[in-house]
């Protein structure tokens, strides 16, 4: 008998478990993908996007002496929040377009969201005085969310090699 174990036999317990998931990030059929770490990362940061604030309004800061914070939740960060969500599942998805899909899509819409509520900002600064509508760290750190998931969606459909087709 020899003592030494075959290559293609599985480990048993966790030791299978590891060793599934280091195959599955090498060659992306297994659980995780060559996307997943972006896709997780990008996806939860745009559902804690949805809960900051996003505006800040410094008109009522004479009145009140505070400003007023306009969070996520009262606007485009409802649809961030359902975005983020597609997004991270999609890291756990292990179907090549489908992957590509579950990034792109939030990631360019969430980016559409984020340019508009910056353009909004600005004509609201300019149509006041100035500096009196101020980006909030949610509108941000959504931004950066859409970044992270156009950049695995573009890392996905450069790496990830198609498995060929069984019929």
């Amino acid at each position: 008998m020899s003592t030494t174990a075959s290559q293609d036999t599985t480990q048993p317990g966790l030791a299978g478990v590891a060793a599934r998931i280091r195959a599955g990030k090498a060659t992306g059929w297994g659980v995780f993908h060559p996307g997943s770490w972006g896709m997780a990362t990008g996806g939860l940061m745009l559902i804690v996007a949805a809960f900051l604030p996003w505006v800040y309004v410094t008109l009522t800061q004479q009145i009140t002496g505070e400003s007023f914070a306009l969070r996520g939740t009262d606007g485009p960060g409802v649809a961030t929040l359902a975005l983020g969500f597609l997004a991270f599942a999609g890291a756990f998805v292990p179907r090549r377009r489908l992957a590509i899909g579950h990034a792109a899509v939030p990631g360019v819409l969430v980016a559409i969201i984020v340019l508009l509520q910056a353009w909004n900002i600005v004509a609201g600064s300019i149509q006041t005085a100035w500096g009196s509508f101020l980006p909030g760290m949610g509108v941000v750190l959504a931004g950066g969310g859409a970044v992270v998931l156009i950049k695995a969606a573009w890392t996905m459909w450069r790496h990830w090699k198609e498995a060929p087709r069984t019929r």
